[in-house]
């Protein structure tokens, strides 16, 4: 049996990308960050099917969303497409790492 999305799908996934709109640039935030952020807690996995379900030309900043170590979540290729993007905006890896207290998003008292 297909399961039909409810106008509650609809609304996580529009709390998700109004909530993913706001990291700056040069920023990153967690899985489960956004999650809380959109008022979702405790969903992380659902902020990650959904994001995997974003159009390949969309404009929101899915490369800003890393896993809960710092790290991409994505295989290859979109491992390099979101390490590149994220490099060219001044977010460093190391060791395949992004510091969460230097480029986590939003810090104490940004929001």
């Amino acid at each position: 049996m297909v399961q039909k999305p409810t106008s509650t799908d609809n609304d996580a996934t529009t709390r998700i990308y109004l909530a993913l709109a706001q990291v700056p640039e040069g920023r990153v935030v967690t899985y489960g960050r956004l999650a809380e952020l959109a008022g979702l807690p405790r969903a992380a996995r659902l902020v990650g099917s959904t994001l995997r379900k974003l159009p390949k030309d969309t404009s929101l900043p899915w490369h800003r969303v890393l896993n809960a170590q710092g790290k991409i979540s994505l295989p290859e290729p979109g491992f390099q497409r979101q390490r590149d993007r994220l490099q060219a905006e001044g977010v460093a890896l190391i060791s395949g790492r992004v510091d969460l207290t230097l480029y986590g998003w939003p810090r104490q008292g940004e929001l």
